[in-house]
C-alpha cells in the first residue's frame, strides 16, 4: 500500500496463466512407471511371479514411451529435449548456481536424465527377461548384473528427484504438481 492506495498487478485476460505441457500419456506413463518400479523393487525374490509380471509391464510402458518420443505431442518428443552434452553440462552448472534459464518443457538436464533412465530401465528389463529363459535361468552373474542395475536405477531416480526439487526451488514452480496436472506457469 502506498499513500493509502493499494497497488495491484494487472492481468491480461487474453494471456493464459498456465499452459498444457505434459499430455495425458506422459503423465500416466510417468506415475505408472513410478508405481511399477516401486513394486518391482519391493518384490524381487519375495514375490517372483508378481516381480516378473511387473517387469514385463515396465518393459511395455518403456517401449510405448520410446514410440511416443518420436510421434507424440510437442513436449513429449525427444527432438524437443535431447540436447548435446555441452548444453547439458552448461545447464547443470547454471542450475547449481541457481542461474539456469526456465524451460517450459524438459530442460537439458531433465532431457538427459530421461534418456539415461530409459536406458537403465532397458538394462534392468533385458537382464530380467534373460533370467526367465532356459539359457540364463539361475545365472548368478546375470542375477548380480540385474540387481546391480536395479540399484543404479534407484540411485538415478534419487538424482532425478533432487533435480526436480532444485528446479522447483530455483524457478518457484511445483514440478510434481505439473506432472499431475500437465500444466505449467505460462
Amino acid at each position: 500500500m502506498t499513500s493509502g492506495v493499494m497497488l495491484t498487478e494487472t492481468v491480461d485476460p487474453r494471456k493464459p496463466s498456465t499452459v498444457r505441457v505434459w499430455d495425458l500419456f506422459i503423465r500416466v506413463f510417468h506415475w505408472s512407471l513410478v508405481a511399477l518400479i516401486a513394486v518391482a523393487f519391493a518384490t524381487g525374490e519375495d514375490a517372483e511371479r508378481l516381480h516378473v509380471q511387473v517387469g514385463y509391464a515396465i518393459l511395455i510402458l518403456v517401449a510405448l514411451r520410446v514410440v511416443w518420443g518420436f510421434v507424440g505431442t510437442k513436449y513429449a518428443r525427444f527432438s524437443s529435449f535431447v540436447r548435446p552434452p555441452s548444453e547439458v553440462v552448461r545447464f547443470v552448472q547454471q542450475s547449481l548456481s541457481l542461474r539456469a534459464p526456465r524451460v517450459l518443457g524438459h530442460n537439458p538436464a531433465g532431457g538427459a536424465m530421461i534418456i539415461v533412465l530409459l536406458a537403465m530401465i532397458g538394462v534392468v528389463s533385458a537382464t530380467g527377461v534373460m533370467l526367465t529363459t532356459d539359457a540364463y535361468w539361475g545365472s548368478e552373474g546375470l542375477e548380480g548384473l540385474h540387481e546391480a542395475s536395479a540399484y543404479l536405477l534407484l540411485a538415478l531416480v534419487l538424482v532425478h528427484v533432487a533435480g526436480v526439487v532444485l528446479t522447483s526451488f530455483e524457478h518457484g514452480e511445483n514440478l510434481v504438481r505439473a506432472m499431475w496436472t500437465g500444466r505449467k506457469r505460462a
